[in-house]
Order: C-alpha cells, then structure tokens, then sequence
C-alpha cells in the first residue's frame, strides 16, 4: 500500500540557480512517498522476524545428511554422485521437454553432490594427497564412469515395463 503526502513548504526547500533559470519562482512545494505494510500475524512472519530459529533447524538437517554421507565408503558416494549426476540431467531433460518438475529439486541435488565431493576431498587430506594429485584422480574417476540410467528413470522403466505385462495378461 503506497501514501502520497504532499510535503509543505518548510520541509522541503530547492534552491535555484538564478543564473540557469529566467523563470518565474515555482510554486511545488515537493512530494513525500511513504510505503506502509500492515502488521501480519501470520506464522510465517514471525520466521522472517527470527531467522535465527530456521537456521537451526536447517544446520540440523546438514548435520544429519553429513553424517550419513561419512558413513558411507569411498566406493559407496561415488556411485552416489554419479546417480545424483543422472537425475540432475533427468531434471534438466524435464524442464527443457516442459514437463511438471519440482524446481527445489535442482539446488538440493547440487548441494548434496557438493557434499560427497567435499567429504571425498577430506578424506584424501587424511590420506596425504594434494590438491594437483587429487585433480589428476578426478579426472581418471570421470573418464572411467560408465554412463547408465539413473534411478528415477530405471523405476519408470520398469513401472512401464510391468503395465504392458499386465496388458498383455489381460489381453491373452
């Protein structure tokens, strides 16, 4: 919601330059544009208020979802970050095609693939490898991964796959 007020002459003062201008003296005084927001007693504004308590929350989470990534082997997150690799591009297939996607989906594969890759990167400074090593090994890990379907697609396969066995069962 917008206010207009218009401002009286003692608050707002403009010199002119009598030099520039041959004018008579102009009788605008100035505007006062004010916004106002309504107090909202909405849930969700008392978060915005405290953002502080959401931030918990979240950090719980993370901690949560490093830990189980830790758990994990070496072996274990690879093949994690080379399925999540394979719905991001299932992800990116869906938005192009136009197709109904959740766009939240995009950042949390991000981050969680940036995870691993973190979680990875610790456990090879416990082992002693640098930075240019650690390069070098990522790029003979990417060169060996086979390309295979990621699992939201091998569950449509197969759904797909059991409806037509279904069919063709109702059909003989």
């Amino acid at each position: 919601m917008l206010r207009l007020a218009v401002a009286p002459p003692s608050t707002a003062a403009f010199r002119r330059n009598p030099t520039l201008s041959t004018s008579p003296s102009s009788t605008f005084n100035g505007i006062r544009i004010a916004q106002v927001f309504p107090a909202r007693s909405t849930p969700c504004s008392r978060s915005i208020r405290n953002p502080r308590s959401l931030s918990v929350v979240m950090m719980a989470k993370r901690e949560e979802e490093l830990q189980e990534i830790r758990a994990k082997t070496t072996e274990e997150i690879n093949e994690e970050i080379i399925d999540l690799k394979g719905e991001l591009f299932m992800l990116r297939l869906n938005r192009s095609a136009r197709n109904e996607f959740k766009s939240s989906e995009f950042r949390r594969m991000r981050k969680r693939v940036a995870r691993m890759f973190t979680v990875r990167r610790e456990r090879e400074l416990v082992e002693g490898i640098n930075k240019r090593i650690s390069r070098k090994l990522d790029r003979q890990w990417k060169k060996s991964i086979v390309v295979r379907p990621p699992p939201s697609l091998k569950k449509l396969q197969e759904e797909e796959a059991a409806e037509r066995a279904a069919e063709a069962e109702k059909s003989a």
